[in-house]
């Protein structure tokens, strides 16, 4: 591994250690969690935030959102929905197609021939393209100077940008 990559793995297990509860319970009891979030609009608020809250700093809640309006808008969705079930699933369904590839045959998996856009927010855990070039066809890698875990919501304009810069790039070169 080059250095970035044991740089990235030693900030991924202090990450685990200080943020990855989350992680784990969703990647593991994802239904477990979408009774509890579905049954307690506190409950589902303070999962939420909690995301939110993770790498801040010195930003408050509601500025990572835009203001308080907008995330309540936010947690209200969830709510309303009772989505916070499939979005914690998807923690789980990552895990077991990680595990199909492991246990394929084929040293090639489809994701390595899928050109891939990578945009790292400064809140979430950073890894360098070296990492990310063993599992999928980087095309472009870029980090952005401001966002989270609700990137999209958070930070639209700059998400939209890259999507917007990606799609010639994919197209282009296929």
């Amino acid at each position: 591994m080059s250095p970035a990559d044991r740089q990235f793995m030693l900030d991924t297990q202090s990450w685990v250690q200080s943020e990855g509860a989350y992680l784990k319970l969703q990647a593991t009891k994802p239904q477990t969690l979408a009774y509890s979030l579905n049954d307690s609009p506190v409950g589902l608020a303070s999962w939420i935030v909690s995301m939110i809250r993770s790498g801040a700093g010195d930003e408050t809640v509601d500025d990572a959102f835009g203001g308080r309006d907008e995330l309540l808008t936010n947690i209200m969705i969830y709510w309303l929905t009772e989505t916070a079930g499939s979005a914690a699933r998807m923690y789980r369904l990552i895990v077991m197609a990680n595990q199909a590839n492991e246990d394929s045959a084929s040293p090639v998996t489809a994701t390595r021939r899928v050109p891939a856009s990578l945009v790292l927010f400064p809140r979430e855990i950073q890894f360098p393209a070296s990492w990310a070039e063993r599992s999928v066809h980087v095309r472009s890698y870029n980090k952005m100077p401001r966002g989270g875990h609700f990137a999209a919501l958070e930070e639209p304009e700059l998400l939209a940008h890259e999507l917007i810069r990606f799609i010639p790039i994919h197209w282009n070169h296929q």
